[in-house]
């Protein structure tokens, strides 16, 4: 039962009792007023002893001292002497006279009679029930002020009570406003304490979600090294432009950075994020001129940027700019090439499979062009198929100009008896001599069926490179696919041309990368065993990134594995890299297999690697690449590196 209810019946039985013992107060004063009347009416009632006369003249006598209510008198031999007045039944003025009974009779005989009377207490009932009234009055006016009191109490309580519950309300509903003292003071301030504690502690810890969720946020939206959106936030901006019923226009540059592979490989992955950055910059100024342009990485290295309300006719505020930057960069970087940008129109409601489709086209057909070019495609036409036939074209006149130029970067021996290389990297030219994306013209040679002339273009440049100098000395390693590795046309070929230049097959390392062998494993063991029988060697690279690579030491035998750089990277402080590499160098070693760490940028994954006991040593920290027929610059550099 609440306290609203309890306190009023609580109120009702204390008064209650009250009003029950002042009844019987006033009872027993009252008595007292019967004692004195009946004292009164006893001394009176003496002198009947020896009355004689008829019933008006006793009641005369009587009422002369005494009050009567009923007096009736009873002669016993004349009638006429008889005398009866008043009442006998009184009825009462008020309730309240009924809880005061009051009756005062007396029945006697006298000398020539009978004498019944009845004596009026009217007045003492009279003054008991005023008394009695007064004192209800009291307390019902009592009982109506604590009630009153009570329900002002109850209804404040109720407010504070109120406005607690509201502020609980508030908390759960993130709204961190300091509670209002005044509003829970009293018997609550205890609560208003706990609520500040309550509001500073769930501040805290709703603070410290907010910053986990920004940092989750940033790095499920935004990239950490370009501070561009990511692809998950480029998804979604092509959903919601296909989902738009706004009008609504403009163009989709989309950028490749085409060097990111080669700067990684040839200078390591922190000048591959400083290129990153750098491209990212050259796009945010370039950018600068159109306010509600948005930036995305969508790869590792393709980049997109919207252009809402710019039309394909005046593309060209944005491209020229780019390309200037481009070129300032690749300048002062000497680099051959940056980037490459193709642009096309959207509007709301494009499908973005199709939008991606000519972006791609766009972009194709711009790294046809030479460095930092860029092309606009406003819609599917013969420009797509222009733009494969230029790559087409583009990859047959590399072939048949044999357009390919070397740089070379050595791995360094960790011990006197073991027998290394240097890795020699092709970079492709264009009829008018500009360099071309080497990942894009391998991709495209491969989609049109060209990657096995390019790889023989690639080795055939290599063994007549060691021919005509024979100032190089030692082995030189070169790069082919697995697409040819494993095609028996190939691998006749390239037996036979090998076989004709014996003296320099026993220095060729032909590199091929592992994911790609695994496709074929027959394949892979049938070109590991004819080149063997040559005198060339194998070398796996990026090895460990596959599930089966311990099954491929057993069946392939090659003569080295150059482990993917991510096992290099901070291997002095990961602890399950370092158990990887022990592992596998324990393997290798039973089987003779040399292994090789790539990737290695810092003194300290060197000193680590050198622990391990690898064979061989690559990477930006070691040697930086250098052109081909500087062999002798790159001795020296190595010999102080040792």
């Amino acid at each position: 039962m609440s306290l609203t209810k309890t306190f009023p019946l609580a109120l009702i039985l204390l008064f209650g009792g009250a009003a029950l013992w002042l009844h019987q107060e006033n009872l027993g004063l009252m008595q007292d007023d019967r004692q004195a009347l009946e004292a009164q009416y006893q001394n009176k009632s003496t002198e009947l002893v020896s009355w004689h006369g008829d019933g008006q003249a006793l009641y005369q006598h009587l009422q002369k001292d005494i009050k009567l209510q009923f007096f009736q008198y009873t002669d016993g031999t004349d009638g006429s002497r008889n005398f009866t007045t008043g009442q006998l039944q009184k009825t009462p003025e008020s309730v309240l006279e009924n809880l005061f009974p009051l009756e005062i009779t007396d029945t006697r005989n006298l000398p020539d009679g009978r004498l019944m009377v009845k004596l009026d207490t009217s007045l003492p009932r009279a003054q008991a029930v005023k008394t009695y009234s007064e004192q209800l009055f009291m307390l019902t006016c009592l009982w109506g002020a604590s009630l009153l009191l009570f329900f002002g109490l109850a209804s404040t309580l109720s407010r504070k009570i109120q406005y607690a519950a509201d502020y609980l309300k508030s908390l759960a509903e993130l709204n961190f406003s300091p509670p209002e003292q005044s509003k829970l003071g009293g018997e609550l301030k205890p609560l208003a304490s706990a609520f500040e504690e309550a509001r500073q502690a769930l501040k805290h810890k709703i603070d410290g979600l907010h910053q986990e969720n920004e940092k989750l946020s940033r790095a499920a939206f935004q990239d950490p090294i370009t501070g561009f959106g990511s692809r998950a936030r480029f998804t979604r901006k092509l959903d919601e432009l296909a989902k738009s019923e706004k009008d609504l226009l403009g163009s989709l540059a989309m950028l490749q950075a085409t060097e990111l592979g080669t700067i990684n490989q040839l200078k390591g992955r922190t000048a591959g994020d400083d290129y990153l950055a750098k491209v990212a910059g050259c796009l945010r100024k370039a950018g600068s001129a159109f306010p509600e342009a948005e930036f995305y990485r969508i790869s590792s290295s393709d980049f997109a940027v919207f252009l809402p309300n710019l039309v394909i006719s005046d593309a060209e505020r944005f491209l020229e700019p780019l390309k200037t930057l481009l070129d300032e960069y690749q300048s002062t970087a000497a680099m051959e090439s940056v980037a490459y940008t193709g642009l096309v129109p959207y509007k709301s409601g494009v499908d973005p499979v199709g939008l991606l489709s000519l972006s791609d086209a766009a972009l194709s057909i711009a790294q046809t062009l030479g460095s930092n070019s860029f092309h606009v495609l406003e819609k599917f036409s013969d420009d797509q198929e222009i733009g494969d036939n230029r790559w087409q074209v583009a990859i047959t006149e590399i072939i048949t100009q044999r357009a390919v130029r070397f740089f070379q970067q050595p791995i360094q021996p960790c011990r006197s008896e073991v027998e290394v290389y240097r890795e020699l990297f092709a970079r492709f030219f264009n009829a008018e001599g500009k360099v071309l994306p080497t990942a894009t013209v391998i991709a495209m040679a491969e989609r049109h069926g060209l990657s096995q002339e390019l790889d023989k273009l690639v080795v055939l440049s290599a063994v007549r490179m060691l021919l005509d100098n024979p100032n190089l000395t030692g082995a030189y390693g070169v790069n082919i696919s697995a697409v040819s590795a494993t095609d028996d046309n190939f691998v006749v070929w390239l037996k036979d041309l090998l076989t004709k230049h014996r003296a320099i097959s026993t220095r060729l390392v032909l590199e091929i990368n592992e994911s790609g062998l695994q496709t074929n494993m027959q394949g892979s063991f049938r070109f590991i065993r004819d080149v063997h029988s040559v005198g060339t060697r194998v070398s796996i690279e990026r090895f460990g990134m596959g599930f089966t690579s311990f099954k491929f030491f057993r069946e392939v035998r090659p003569d080295y594995i150059k482990l993917d750089a991510t096992y290099s990277e901070a291997i002095d402080q990961d602890a399950n890299n370092k158990f990887f590499v022990r592992m596998m160098i324990d393997i290798a070693r039973r089987i003779g297999v040399r292994v090789i760490a790539c990737g290695v940028e810092r003194q300290e994954e060197k000193l680590t690697l050198e622990k391990l006991m690898v064979d061989g040593l690559q990477g930006f920290y070691i040697a930086k690449p250098e052109p081909a027929t500087g062999k002798d610059v790159l001795d020296e550099k190595l010999a102080r590196q040792r």
